[in-house]
């Protein structure tokens, strides 16, 4: 990957329209990232590295001030970003991909990079994915269940972005595709929740 904006390949960019809005930067840098983990062989190993890095994000004020705020120099960001994914253990396509973003003065478009080029992976594989916003970090149990209730509904294994955000009321919120749960969702997951509280 060389510093400048990324060029979709031409079969990349016909699959990626299914799922991702290529007129986007966030569509063009996740789909020539999906092209070249695809010819690699690793778009999993690539989603199981971003994942961890947004996962991190979620976790660290100071890496999220990192990603988002304009202050930080390229210098800064990449020093930084260099140190933390050396420490992450993240390698290969995704310290590549995500140094390229930090280059291009794009560090605070990864979150949503991510999340295209997840939906990427997830066409590929015949999955759905769904956002899925809680207000505190799930147990592995809820998120199971919370697959297999979204897995009875969509008839497709789903994948799940979950982002953690404390002021939203009723503790879970679903975005399956385009649409918010519909009625048939809502009973299962309102079992859900009230393990979730029961869990406390």
């Amino acid at each position: 990957m060389t510093s400048e904006e990324p060029i979709i390949p031409t079969t990349a960019g016909r699959f990626a329209t299914a799922a991702v809005d290529v007129s986007t930067m966030a569509g063009r840098y996740a789909t020539a990232l999906f092209a070249l983990a695809s010819e690699a062989k690793a778009t999993g190993a690539v989603k199981a590295d971003l994942d961890r890095f947004d996962a991190m994000i979620g976790d660290s004020a100071d890496l999220a001030r990192l990603v988002r705020s304009p202050v930080f120099s390229i210098e800064q960001q990449g020093q930084a970003l260099g140190a933390i994914l050396e420490r992450a253990g993240i390698g290969g396509l995704a310290a590549k991909f995500l140094k390229l973003a930090t280059a291009n003065r794009r560090l605070f478009a990864v979150p949503d990079m991510i999340k295209a080029y997840r939906a990427l992976v997830a066409k590929a594989k015949g999955e759905a994915t769904a956002e899925v916003t809680v207000a505190e970090k799930l147990k592995d149990e809820h998120i199971k269940a919370l697959r297999a209730a979204l897995k009875s509904v969509s008839g497709k294994d789903v994948d799940l972005d979950i982002k953690i955000d404390p002021a939203i009321i009723g503790g879970l919120v679903v975005k399956l595709g385009s649409r918010m749960v519909d009625t048939s969702l809502r009973t299962k997951l309102n079992a859900i929740k009230h393990a979730m509280k029961e869990a406390r």
